[in-house]
């Protein structure tokens, strides 16, 4: 049973974004404090850029990470949402490029939920899942689930 853990996340972040009932997502384009709002305080400006603002801060001044990690770019998060995030990730021009949520496996294998999670108000080009055996931060063995906010070949530019 516990091995279905990460098939039925994957399963359910897909689902999640292809269902999308249209009266529901017009709603939330016409809402007043868009979701992006509560995630990026500056989501005024089109397209996000950092820093994200309020309780966000660069997560190379809270743990031993460089400012720009290869493959993923410049990380927030808001502490109070360790382990999980989500860390707003932006390119080298400070553009959002992509949410990550880091989910330990021992709380996968405990078939802990992780509801409520926020996502940018942004459209999703694609979702990653990525073993991680742990790095400063988030030390224990988890993995890193990265909703893009661009294409596969964008994505690669930021391993320089």
């Amino acid at each position: 049973m516990k091995c279905l853990a990460l098939p039925t996340l994957a399963t359910v972040l897909a689902v999640g974004m292809l269902c999308t009932d249209p009266a529901a997502a017009a709603a939330q384009r016409e809402s007043p404090l868009p979701t992006a709002s509560r995630l990026h305080p500056d989501s005024s400006a089109a397209p996000l850029l950092e820093p994200p603002g309020g309780t966000y801060k660069k997560v190379s001044t809270l743990v031993p990470l460089p400012d720009f990690i290869p493959g993923l770019g410049t990380l927030y998060v808001d502490p109070a949402t360790l382990p999980a995030g989500p860390f707003l990730a932006y390119d080298h021009q400070g553009h959002l490029v992509s949410s990550i949520y880091m989910i330990p496996l021992k709380d996968m294998n405990a078939q802990k939920a992780f509801s409520g999670l926020k996502v940018a108000r942004e459209r999703v080009d694609h979702v990653d899942i990525v073993f991680n055996a742990g790095h400063p931060g988030v030390a224990e063995p988890h993995y890193h689930v990265i909703v893009w906010y661009v294409s596969p070949q964008r994505a690669a530019q930021l391993a320089r």
